[in-house]
């Protein structure tokens, strides 16, 4: 009778959840479409209560949703993360304690030119902040939902050993902060993401990230090291366009049905299209030149919230691929590795010629959709490995390779 009870309860208390998120989702929307404003070249505006048409431009509250692909802790050593900051760093003589600080950030960010979305984040971009420790390692982690915040939210950490990865002691009202300390068992890169019901829905505003957890004596140096998490975005714009005809749309509504039928507006790295080309490419940011003959790590996780993705880079092969973030599990000379949704994978090879690499969903029409990113290498040509001998230069450009 005993677990009758529980059950019963557990179930009660699943329903209450899902009616108070129907309830504060379905008031929120509203409340997103009645303040929208008029804004010139996408910039930031005044939120006031004019009346507005709809799908017109909104008040902009996060100014860049993408976190840079080379925004990652560079080693497992830090023991603070707040703020946006690792700090604290220790040389290490065993496990250490690691302190993490994460902060939601609701918001309205722009997704391609004059076209916005809405957004939940943890502290404010996307993907998350990665965490980065070493096996045997806690982690003290504090999440705080600010009161102006709509939703509840948690985290579910696939790094976790407990029930709901954490999530079932990190669901945190608004106006709340959440406290949970873990000890990290297993090495291996994990996904977290949100998991307050309605968890699709969670995911697909935003809420993900990444552990790395290092085995015992760290990973191999190599030369530069970044951050990649490839997302679908489910929007009443439906399914039939490429991103590039989705310009000046105004404010775009999610769409639960689209993500149901498994039809994405857009796919994606780190929350948008072009979030990693053009001056945002690896290898661009200042003090972060990639030479022929540097090693390159990717961390690349799979949020999903549907598709699996088919990770390749043009014109590279990685000379070992962590399979399934299994740093136990590794496959050398590969072309194309699987990244399942909800999971991760880590890759390193070495650059042997100057030029621009293309990373994509090796499902290839995605590129229509943004799930595009790319690396920037500079150094001398290597002619014996290759050599571009003559072609029609009146076509340059119009290669996607």
């Amino acid at each position: 009778m005993t677990r009758v009870l529980v059950a019963i309860s557990a179930v009660v208390s699943m329903i209450l959840l899902s009616l108070i998120y129907a309830a504060v989702s379905t008031n929120h929307t509203a409340a997103t479409i009645q303040s929208q404003l008029p804004a010139a070249s996408g910039a930031p505006v005044d939120a006031s209560p004019a009346a507005t048409p709809a799908g017109s431009p909104p008040a902009v509250t996060i100014d860049e949703i993408s976190r840079s692909p080379s925004d990652l802790p560079d080693s497992p050593n830090y023991t603070l993360y707040d703020g946006g900051t690792w700090s604290k760093p220790v040389t290490r003589s065993g496990p250490i304690n690691i302190e993490a600080h994460f902060q939601i950030k609701e918001g309205v960010a722009q997704v391609v030119a004059g076209t916005y979305l809405e957004y939940w984040t943890f502290d404010g971009a996307i993907p998350g902040p990665m965490i980065r420790g070493m096996v045997g390692d806690t982690v003290d982690f504090f999440l705080t939902n600010p009161s102006d915040s709509m939703m509840p939210h948690d985290v579910d950490f696939h790094a976790v050993t407990g029930p709901g990865g954490g999530a079932v002691k990190l669901l945190t009202a608004p106006g709340a902060t959440s406290e949970l300390k873990v000890k990290l068992l297993h090495p291996g890169i994990y996904i977290y993401h949100c998991a307050f019901p309605d968890i699709p829905t969670h995911i697909a505003h935003g809420m993900y990230g990444l552990v790395v957890v290092e085995p015992e004596g760290g990973l191999p140096a190599v030369d530069h090291e970044y951050y990649l998490m490839q997302s679908e975005l489910y929007t009443n714009a439906g399914a039939s366009k490429s991103y590039t005809e989705l310009t000046d749309q105004g404010l775009l509504q999610y769409d639960g049905a689209n993500g149901n039928l498994e039809e994405p507006t857009f796919v994606v790295w780190n929350g948008r299209p072009e979030s990693a080309t053009g001056d945002r490419m690896m290898g661009m940011a200042p003090g972060d030149e990639i030479k022929v003959g540097d090693t390159v790590r990717l961390f690349a996780g799979d949020i999903g919230p549907n598709f699996s993705s088919s990770f390749h880079v043009i014109g590279e092969m990685f000379d070992t691929v962590y399979v399934e973030g299994s740093f136990s599990l590794e496959n050398h000379w590969v072309q194309t590795t699987l990244i399942p949704a909800g999971g991760a994978v880590g890759v390193e090879f070495t650059v042997d010629v100057p030029g621009n690499y293309t990373v994509v969903d090796h499902a290839i029409f995605r590129i229509h959709k943004g799930a595009v990113a790319a690396i920037h290498v500079v150094g001398d040509d290597q002619p014996d490995i290759y050599d571009p001998i003559s072609h029609s230069t009146e076509l340059d450009g119009a290669s996607g390779h």
